[in-house]
């Protein structure tokens, strides 16, 4: 009987997402004409306050030193256009997530400086190429999970559903890999500001390799990271690496540690989901990372359409520049530091299903409709109230023809408090990688060596 049910169960939550999610090769010619290559609406908004699209922010600004991992602000002479308080909040409350709304009505220094909106993804020609077949040959499999038949690059730029719009984000283009050096900062209630972690990181996404030909595998990993913490003390010698493969169903994360007190590598199979991350002293989950990452099989994920909102967007200064004392004011990040502009977002509900477990009941994850990275979320207990807020202060790498989006912050509105994670403005900056690493530098095996002290 139990089985019988679970096999209903299954087929009914199957038949909610289309098997076959490729759209037509009627709409896929809409990609590069109405449409961007990636799928954004090229035209700017009836007011002009969101410009067309004209090919994106193809050359380093004048300054700019090829090969420098600090990439100087392209819009460093902008003025605010409009700046919003709590007194006129309510004037913009429709351009507003709620958790900023949240945070104008909490705290009278929150102030949000809008800037004119600039538009400078683009990406590399093989991407471009790539995506356009996607459009009509990826699928999603198990039920929004899994996707087969991706080419890399964007695997849904016409999104029918909630599962193609966060696949498009946890495939998003992002280079090819990058490292930097980082801190990790927690500011509690009273405004005290708390190093949670220290160390440098490495990215990759193998599927990105100008030498990748044909589709990625459901099994193949499509993402490596690896940290190595210097601070604090107590964590100095840690190690940790994560890879994530295409179907988690298939395949599930892996993950291991390496402790220095146990001088040994171990798995971490609780690397995912609602785990608190140790990298933020726990006011971030696992899945918070990149504001969502990891598998989608707790949520049901349902797209709610596209709106213009007011987001953390072309945030060099506070990248690059900022030292941590120059951020991290009483209650939220110091205004000064943090720039914002309207967007155009695809809006995607993640409900909690039945039977499932997660500390956040609901979430709404606000992705950028021209690079497809998830640049604002917020997150509902099972009271439905709100809990925490995510924001990517995302900035655009024009040598790279990337995104950058590890600078984030997230707000704690239960506990009152928020984290500063990705700050490299003590450090080189961000350097992006030409190559992979080979294969040992991923393995289990080699994280001991990096670890020791």
């Amino acid at each position: 009987m139990f089985k019988q049910c679970s096999m209903a169960l299954a087929i009914t939550w199957a038949a909610s997402v289309p098997a076959w999610s490729a759209v037509s090769a009627d709409e896929a010619r809409e990609l590069g004409t109405r449409l961007t290559p990636v799928g954004a609406e090229r035209a700017g908004n009836a007011d002009g306050t969101i410009p067309a699209w004209t090919g994106g922010l193809t050359a380093p600004p004048a300054g700019f030193h090829k090969g420098s991992d600090k990439r100087i602000d392209p819009y460093a002479g902008d003025k605010p256009r409009l700046v919003i308080t709590g007194k006129n909040a309510a004037a913009y409350a429709d351009k507003l997530t709620e958790g900023t709304k949240e945070l104008l009505r909490r705290y009278p220094t929150m102030r949000v400086d809008v800037y004119p909106t600039h538009r400078p993804a683009v990406f590399p020609a093989r991407v471009l190429e790539n995506t356009h077949k996607n459009a009509v040959d990826t699928k999603l499999t198990d039920g929004g999970l899994g996707v087969e038949n991706v080419m890399p690059g964007f695997p849904f730029p016409i999104p029918k559903s909630g599962y193609e719009a966060m696949w498009n984000h946890l495939l998003n283009y992002r280079g090819l890999g990058f490292s930097a050096k980082f801190d990790i900062w927690n500011v509690d209630a009273s405004g005290r500001p708390t190093l949670a972690s220290a160390g440098e990181a490495t990215y990759a996404w193998p599927n990105a390799s100008p030498k990748k030909t044909g589709y990625m595998k459901e099994t193949d990993p499509f993402w490596y990271v690896k940290f190595q913490y210097t601070a604090p003390a107590r964590r100095n010698g840690e190690a940790m690496l994560v890879w994530d493969s295409a179907n988690p169903l298939k395949q599930a994360r892996r993950a291991w540690m390496y402790l220095p007190g146990q001088r040994r590598v171990r798995l971490a199979p609780d690397i995912a989901y609602d785990t608190p991350n140790p990298g933020s002293a726990g006011a971030s989950t696992y899945d918070d990372g990149s504001i969502f990452n990891g598998a989608m099989d707790r949520f049901d994920f349902k797209l709610l359409g596209k709106r213009e909102m007011i987001v953390p967007y072309g945030d060099y200064k506070l990248t690059y520049g900022s030292k941590a004392a120059e951020v991290t004011t009483a209650g939220h990040p110091n205004p000064d530091a943090v720039r914002w502009e309207l967007h155009r977002v695809w809006v995607v509900e993640a409900t909690l299903k039945p039977g499932k477990r997660h500390i956040y009941h609901k979430r709404l994850f606000y992705i950028d409709e021209d690079s497809w990275v998830a640049v604002a979320s917020d997150a509902y207990d099972a009271r439905g109230q709100l809990f925490r807020s995510g924001y990517s202060l995302s900035s655009f790498s024009y040598d790279a023809q990337a995104m950058w989006a590890d600078t984030q912050v997230f707000v704690d509105f239960t506990a009152g408090l928020y984290s500063v994670l990705g700050l490299t403005g003590d450090y080189y900056g961000v350097r992006y990688l030409t190559e992979l690493p080979p294969e040992t530098f991923w393995s289990p095996e080699q994280l001991a060596g990096t670890g020791v002290r």
